[in-house]
C-alpha cells in the first residue's frame, strides 16, 4: 500500500498557501485509490519538542559513554523516524519564516537526521529513504527573484534540500509560490495578480505530482 507523510508547519490553519499546497497532493494522492493512505502530522497543531540533550544527534552505539538521554525523547525519535521511513513519499509544507525553516519543522529536522540510522555515518545501509520522493512546498511572503534585492535570502528550501535530499538521499521537488503577503502590505504593481496565478498554478502542480509518482 503506497504510503504519503504529509507534514504541514504553517502557523496560519486557515489560509496558508503552503497548506493547501500539500492539501492538493494529499487529495490527489488519495484519489488514485483506497490502497494509496495518508499519514500527516501537522507539526504546528501538534508541537514537537526540542532535542533535549545532545546525546539524541546520535543512535545509542555512537553515544558517549555515561550518555542517558530521557526514554520519552528516545521514543519519540523513534516514532518519527519509523513515520518517516514507513513513507513512499513525502510532501512537507515549508513556509518562509524569516528567511529559514519554521522552527517546529526544524525540530523533527533534528529528530530525524540521525547519523548512522537515516544518514550515512559508519556503514553502506545507512539511507533507509534513498531514491524516494520529496516534494517541498514552500510559500515566501515577498519576491526571491534573480536580480532582486532579496535574491539568495532563501535559507528554508536549501537546509530542506541538504538534510532530506543529499544527506538522507530523497529525490527533491520543489514548488514555490510567491508574494503571498500582498493582499496584506504596499507591493508593486501586479503582485496580487502573480501570487494569485502561482498559487493556482502549485495546486496543479501538486495535484499533477502526486499523480505521477502514486
Amino acid at each position: 500500500m503506497p504510503n504519503l507523510l504529509q507534514l504541514d508547519s504553517s502557523a496560519d490553519t486557515a489560509t496558508s498557501r503552503s497548506r493547501a499546497i500539500t492539501a492538493s497532493f494529499a487529495d490527489a494522492w488519495r484519489s488514485l485509490g483506497d490502497d494509496h493512505t495518508v499519514t500527516r502530522r501537522d507539526l504546528h497543531v501538534d508541537q514537537l519538542p526540542h532535542l533535549s540533550d545532545p546525546a539524541l544527534h546520535w543512535p545509542a552505539r555512537l553515544r558517549l559513554p555515561g550518555a542517558a538521554p530521557d526514554p520519552a525523547a528516545e521514543a519519540l525519535q523513534a516514532e518519527l523516524i519509523a513515520e518517516l521511513t514507513a513513507a513512499d513519499v513525502v510532501v512537507v509544507g515549508a513556509p518562509l519564516y524569516n528567511y529559514t525553516v519554521p522552527s517546529t519543522l526544524k525540530a523533527w529536522l533534528d529528530n530525524v537526521h540521525l547519523p548512522g540510522v537515516t544518514a550515512p555515518f559508519d556503514g553502506d545501509d545507512q539511507q533507509p529513504m534513498l531514491g524516494r520522493p520529496l516534494l517541498i512546498a514552500t510559500s515566501r511572503g515577498g519576491s526571491y527573484d534573480v536580480g532582486s534585492p532579496t535574491e539568495g535570502w532563501d535559507h528554508a528550501v536549501p537546509v530542506l534540500e541538504q538534510i532530506l535530499g543529499s544527506t538522507l538521499g530523497m529525490v527533491v521537488e520543489v514548488i514555490a509560490v510567491n508574494l503571498t503577503l500582498s493582499a496584506q502590505i504596499p507591493m508593486p504593481d501586479g503582485a496580487r495578480e502573480r501570487a494569485e496565478r502561482e498559487l493556482a498554478e502549485a495546486l496543479a502542480a501538486a495535484a499533477d505530482a502526486a499523480r505521477r509518482l502514486g
